[in-house]
């Protein structure tokens, strides 16, 4: 085992991603205290604080970096999402609200609009003049945009389109910037012209006058206090038959003429709808970073605090046993650390493949799917896992944990809503296992029929040998009576891809196999996927997992520190073997694993979490967070210097001869 430390700067150095030096300005930036959250303000108060700090962003040219150079911008997609994400250490609310104004807003006037929508209201989007709604989501309709209610019929007689809201349902919900700030929306509502429905399309549409009110025919109501986010002004919009020009239809993909003639460069509808909504999968991705930071920032001060808290007598009269050296508490963090480390390593390739379809560098519609499925799988995991991070961290620092000025109570509000926006998390795994099956099914159309006759009789020779457990028993005659073998097994990276992408083979195949039987038959169909969807939503996280693994690995071929990469590759192995353990009931009845090795997992687990707790400190000081930041009194160092007060008291005192004597030597020996 390594005594070296690892090289903490070359490895914060690593964790900042191909964006490094962005990510450290908006960092700085996040440090400031003016653009920092006053946690003893109401709702009122953070709202207009909030809006303010998005001034302060558009003084400092913070904000520009995503929009074309004629507008003063960079085209810069990747550093300006990898920038944002770090203002979630500021206040979550105001990262949300700074991507509601510039990601979502200003974000579908540049994608979906053309020059002459860019130079009408894209200055005004970019510098606060106008704040804006994103109004796409629905009381009736959250997830499924492609059924919103909400219509814009054409009038010929008039050149306009009429926005309009049938019934209650229909109403536009959950948009920040409508309750209070808004001055315009985009609005997503079926497209009619000569009575045609085109589907979903989006419009620029003014809401309120200069003095705040609603314009003619707009209403609203304010979503008020809410869980989290109270610095976002969240309400709902509904529009009673709104008049807009013709020209305020964004219409990259999809435009109509004075006649009424509905055209688009995209002829299928539904590639269309789903080109539309690949825009704006931006939210996703941020989301996926700014949840991981999230993470990022509770580890380290949990960390921080179990270095120093000291609990319990064990090995010495005056000392007390630090709370990182017990087992159990290097199992609730050291494994989300792990874990963290993994979501930090692939969220740089989402970035990264985000920019490169942005820049329109790798811009064909196999790099937009790819993309928008990448997303769909990293999303979900890395706003769930902050959840349970933020709660472990919390708990395992006791109630100093749950006093509001050590961040996790307000953290943990503030990220809760993470999980079921910009796509819910259950729906975005659906999308994923989908595009597992397809590109399943699109193996098996590759194959002639000879050769489809051999991959039947290979899974069915496959799933014999796993339902018999003949595997596993060959598993445990090679490992018999020799522990290690099984941990070398444990330990071997390819054995590691094995079992993660074995088990969503399996689950796939299986989800497949039910849904052919169904052939045709769209009710049978129907009834067939909704009996297996917890099965395909199982693989799809397994896909994400895999996913970070993968990421994890490949970052280890880029660490050159011979100290720092051993410490990494055990991480890599305790991120690994945690999801092989945490899914050691389906590996056993699906004879994956053998009962022997099964039984050595826990144990070689806990070895190299005992390996990996001399750089626990030195692994989340890497994540380069400062006090500034952490803004956490237990993680100040306070902690410490209270722990060693009470040691030299007793030190003293016990040296001395007023120490008093325990009533336990009083006692006289039974017998």
């Amino acid at each position: 085992m390594s005594e070296n430390r690892i090289n903490v700067n070359a490895l914060s150095e690593q964790l900042f991603g191909p964006y490094a030096e962005i990510r450290k300005a908006s960092r700085a930036r996040a440090a400031d205290p003016q653009l920092q959250r006053d946690p003893l303000l109401g709702m009122d108060e953070h709202r207009e604080r909030v809006l303010g700090q998005l001034g302060i962003l558009v003084q400092q040219e913070a904000v520009q970096r995503a929009f074309p150079t004629e507008f003063g911008g960079q085209n810069d997609h990747g550093g300006s999402i990898a920038a944002f994400e770090e203002l979630v250490a500021a206040d979550p609310s105001l990262q949300i609200k700074a991507g509601v104004q510039w990601g979502l807003f200003a974000g579908a006037i540049l994608h979906l609009g053309s020059e002459e929508h860019h130079k009408a209201w894209l200055p005004g989007a970019m510098n606060l003049d106008t704040p804006g709604a994103f109004a796409m989501t629905e009381i009736g309709h959250g997830s499924d945009v492609a059924a919103v209610a909400t219509t814009a019929t054409y009038d010929e007689a008039t050149d306009e389109f009429v926005i309009h809201t049938p019934f209650k349902a229909a109403w536009k919900e959950f948009l920040g910037n409508a309750a209070l700030h808004g001055k315009a929306a985009t609005v997503f509502a079926q497209l009619i012209t000569k009575g045609v429905n085109h589907g979903v399309h989006c419009f620029y549409v003014p809401i309120r006058d200069e003095a705040g009110n609603f314009l003619e025919g707009i209403g609203g109501e304010d979503d008020g206090l809410k869980g989290g986010l109270n610095g976002i002004d969240n309400g709902r919009l509904h529009f009673t038959n709104v008049r807009v020009p013709r020209t305020n239809l964004l219409n990259r993909y999809g435009n109509v003429d004075e006649t009424g003639t509905y055209s688009s460069p995209i002829p299928s509808p539904g590639r269309r709808f789903f080109t539309m909504l690949g825009t704006l999968v931006q939210g996703r991705v941020s989301l996926d970073g700014a949840a991981t930071n999230a993470s990022k920032i509770a580890l380290q001060i949990a960390i921080t605090y179990g270095n120093q808290r000291r609990q319990f007598n064990s090995t010495s009269d005056t000392e007390e046993t630090t709370l990182l050296d017990y087992q159990r508490h290097q199992r609730r963090l050291i494994t989300r650390l792990a874990r963290t480390y993994a979501a930090s390593f692939a969220h740089d390739g989402l970035l990264e493949k985000f920019d490169a379809v942005f820049s329109g560098r790798e811009d064909t519609d196999t790099d937009r799917q790819d993309l928008e499925t990448l997303a769909a799988a990293l999303k979900p995991l890395s706003t769930w896992d902050a959840l349970d991070t933020l709660q472990e961290a919390r708990e395992a620092c006791g109630g100093a944990g749950y006093i509001a000025k050590n961040r996790f109570t307000q953290l943990y509000a503030d990220l809760d809503v993470y999980v079921t926006f910009e796509g819910d998390n259950n729906v975005l795994l659906q999308l994923v296992g989908k595009r597992l099956l397809t590109d399943y099914a699109a193996e098996f159309r590759k194959l002639d029929t000879g050769a489809m006759a051999l991959y039947v009789a290979k899974q069915v020779g496959t799933t014999a040998l796993h339902r018999s457990g003949l595997r596993s028993v060959g598993q445990a005659f090679a490992d018999i009576s020799d522990e290690r073998k099984s941990a070398n097994f444990f330990k071997d990276p390819d054995n590691q891809r094995a079992l993660l992408t074995g088990r969503i083979k399996a689950k796939v195949a299986e989800v497949a196999g039910a849904l052919r039987t169904a052939g045709k038959d769209k009710a049978k169909g129907a009834a067939a996927f909704n009996e297996n969807q917890d099965l395909l939503i199982s693989a799809a996280r397994d896909h994400g997992q895999l996913l970070r693994w993968e990421a994890f690995t490949a970052a280890l071929e880029n660490t050159s520190d011979a100290a720092t990469k051993e410490v990494l590759t055990w991480l890599r192995d305790v991120f690994a073997l945690s999801l092989i353990e945490d899914d050691l009931g389906w590996y056993l009845s699906n004879g994956l694993l053998s009962m022997q090795r099964a039984r050595t997992l826990p144990g070689y687990l806990n070895r190299l979490l005992a390996r990996l707790r001399p750089h626990a400190q030195d692994l989340v000081e890497a994540f380069a967070y400062t006090q500034d930041h952490l803004r956490a009194d237990i993680s100040s160092g306070g902690e410490a210097e209270r722990q060693d007060e009470a040691m030299e008291y007793f030190r003293k005192l016990r040296a001395s001869d007023d120490a008093p004597i325990s009533e336990k030597s009083l006692q006289k020996p039974k017998g």
